[in-house]
């Protein structure tokens, strides 16, 4: 028996198997139940956003990692930008120095490295958060692994800091 027009209105997931689905189906919300199994960030609608009912201090927790992970994404793209900046040599008043050029490239690559792992680390944390969050057994603790990515990642603007530091003062005892 043929489907009728108010049957494919009633459940609109058998009208869009195998169709171009529509922006308000990508985006329709997914309510969050309180015993969910599973990952929910990968919940069909991709696109939806997650609606979680709020009890005592849910929305002010979700907002938390919602800023946390900016944090995280504003970080790797600074990070990003000094590691474009560093490959290009960027300088203001005169040009680089054949040390400078030669070192360029490889803390340039080291920097973006930083900012791919930097930007992974945090989405990586929100996913997980939030998937504790739905299942309402969320904990404050950052792992070892955020700790040491982000422990190497101030090394390494340190470190940075040390190098051009040290080739400017041997720059200036040269001339």
């Amino acid at each position: 028996m043929p489907a009728t027009q108010s049957d494919l209105e009633e459940n609109p997931a058998s009208c869009s198997c195998g169709g171009a689905l529509s922006l308000s189906e990508l985006t329709r919300p997914v309510e969050v139940p309180d015993t969910s199994s599973g990952n929910l960030f990968w919940t069909w609608p991709i696109l939806g956003p997650l609606l979680v009912e709020n009890e005592s201090s849910d929305t002010r927790d979700h907002c938390a990692n919602e800023r946390t992970f900016l944090s995280y994404l504003r970080l790797s793209i600074y990070m990003a930008i000094v590691a474009i900046a560093i490959v290009l040599s960027f300088h203001l008043k005169s040009q680089p120095s054949p040390l400078e050029l030669r070192m360029a490239q490889p803390l340039g690559i080291v920097f973006w490295l930083l900012s791919l792992s930097c930007l992974v680390l945090g989405f990586g944390n929100y996913i997980k958060t939030l998937d504790k969050y739905s299942k309402k057994v969320a904990i404050v603790q950052t792992g070892w692994r955020t700790q040491s990515i982000m422990s190497l990642i101030a090394l390494s603007i340190v470190g940075t800091c040390v190098i051009l530091l040290v080739i400017t003062k041997v720059e200036a005892d040269g001339d």
